[in-house]
């Protein structure tokens, strides 16, 4: 593949220093004269000075040809947004991810209809959730362009769904359940599957449904 990446911080050097491992051809684009001097030493040519939002920038980096994928990896949400909409709207680019840095701007992101991102604030904060004993259903993963969804859902003793098959359960529509976890041990989730106290189920669903979901397994 051929591969622009906006933004040589450490999140963008390390991808590009994987990409190139797996034999890709990469262009790194970073502003800041210190760090593209310190890019430069390891990567030499494929690394490019220059802010991303400006289309010389970016055509100087190959972005007409078009590249296969356009990583916006900068430490600007804004610049991030700006650099998926022109990668996708001006110049076509088949595929754009872009680094989501607050959380609180994904959905600007998701008005541009660019998809998908990643955001290691939210990724963390799932993982914590995770970790909590008492949780009753967390986030795990967004399918944005899918409208997709996964969840976990912990189960207790007075949730209406313990005790029940999976084939019992009047799951709302545009909803699976994938797995459940007992014990430290994870099982397929079948129709026979019956749901205990203390299980942790993971369900892919339509975005919006989760609150369906939670009055089927939880009632809350």
């Amino acid at each position: 593949m051929y591969v622009i990446v906006a933004g040589g911080g450490k999140i963008g050097a390390n991808v590009t220093r994987s990409l190139l491992r797996l034999g890709n051809e990469v262009t790194l684009i970073e502003q800041r004269r210190d760090r593209f001097e310190q890019l430069e030493d390891e990567f030499e040519h494929q690394v490019q000075r220059g802010d991303a939002t400006e289309l010389y920038v970016l055509e100087r980096a190959g972005i007409a040809r078009p590249p296969d994928v356009v990583l916006a990896l900068t430490g600007d949400d804004e610049d991030n947004m700006i650099i998926g909409q022109i990668a996708r709207e001006k110049y076509g680019v088949p595929k754009v991810i872009a680094r989501v840095n607050d959380p609180r701007n994904q959905s600007h992101f998701d008005l541009l209809g660019i998809s998908p991102t990643i955001c290691a604030t939210s990724s963390v904060m799932a993982l914590v959730e995770h970790e909590v004993p008492e949780h009753d259903l967390i986030h795990l993963l967004e399918l944005r362009g899918e409208n997709l969804e996964i969840v976990e859902v912990q189960i207790d003793g007075d949730s209406p769904s313990a005790g029940r098959s999976v084939e019992a359960l009047s799951l709302p529509e545009g909803s699976r359940l994938i797995s459940v976890m007992r014990g430290g041990r994870a099982e397929i989730a079948v129709g026979s599957t019956v749901l205990e106290a203390g299980d942790q189920v993971l369900a892919i669903l339509e975005t919006g449904k989760e609150d369906e979901l939670r009055r089927v397994l939880l009632r809350r």
